[in-house]
């Protein structure tokens, strides 16, 4: 069994973790597109475009599931992926945790990219599943961009950046970009005492899991990690090895 994950940068690696965590077996197709990223700024059509071109070469590749492990191919392309592969082949989409937030914590903060912050999408899903909770979105610049670049010390000035602006009271962070729980440790230590942390990662592999045991087929693979970059055979990034994440993938210096 080939689980395809499809990402423009290190996003994809908590969930692939998890994955290969929870089911060493199962073989990992693991897409990046260093050419084309980040997709966050780009035209709506141009993402649904590269995102569903990821998917064909999924399929090629020999994936029986597929997963967006990504919040912008999520909203944008989901369903447009899910055209193209036909109802046989699961596809499993990410939704920042705004909804379990909203549920354990009256005051919360939705850290995630300046593009994200600003979209549509957050305000709707924040007025879908914030509840009662007091939800306030927090930009986090350049975060993203550090997490790629594997460069730590940029990654905690963002972090503390976005930190200083996050409202005091708050007790419950959602993790809006895939990129942040590789840095969970650094945000914790920025914040107060006994702020919550939420991200989707978990969620997202636990339910590929699932969808995988509903197909009825066989499942057990030899538990490989493949890499391809913009669709040509490669390797992960020198930085995803500064994650636990990626070292867990078999990531190296």
């Amino acid at each position: 069994m080939i689980v395809a994950l499809i990402d423009s940068g290190l996003g994809l690696l908590p969930t692939s973790a998890w994955l290969r965590t929870l089911r060493p077996d199962v073989d990992l197709l693991l897409q990046l597109d260093p050419d084309g990223a980040p997709w966050g700024p780009k035209s709506e059509n141009w993402v649904i475009e590269r995102v569903v071109d990821a998917a064909r070469t999924s399929l090629h590749a020999g994936a029986e599931v597929l997963v967006l492990p990504c919040n912008t191919a999520s909203v944008t392309a989901l369903d447009h992926v899910r055209a193209e592969v036909g109802p046989d082949v699961p596809v499993i989409g990410t939704v920042p945790a705004i909804k379990p937030a909203a549920a354990r914590c009256r005051s919360v903060a939705v850290w995630a990219t300046a593009a994200t912050t600003a979209s549509r999408y957050q305000a709707d899903l924040i007025a879908k599943f914030g509840g009662d909770a007091d939800v306030v979105g927090v930009a986090c610049h350049g975060l993203a961009d550090a997490i790629d670049r594997g460069d730590l010390a940029a990654a905690r000035e963002a972090i503390a950046s976005a930190a200083a602006r996050t409202p005091s009271g708050v007790s419950g962070i959602v993790l809006g970009c895939t990129h942040y729980p590789l840095v969970s440790d650094a945000i914790m230590a920025a914040l107060p005492a006994g702020v919550r942390l939420f991200d989707s990662a978990h969620a997202v592999a636990s339910q590929t899991i699932r969808r995988i045991e509903a197909l009825g087929r066989p499942s057990a693979g030899q538990g490989t990690v493949r890499v391809l970059t913009s669709g040509r055979p490669g390797a992960l990034p020198a930085g995803a090895a500064a994650f636990e994440s990626g070292r867990i993938l078999g990531a190296r210096h």
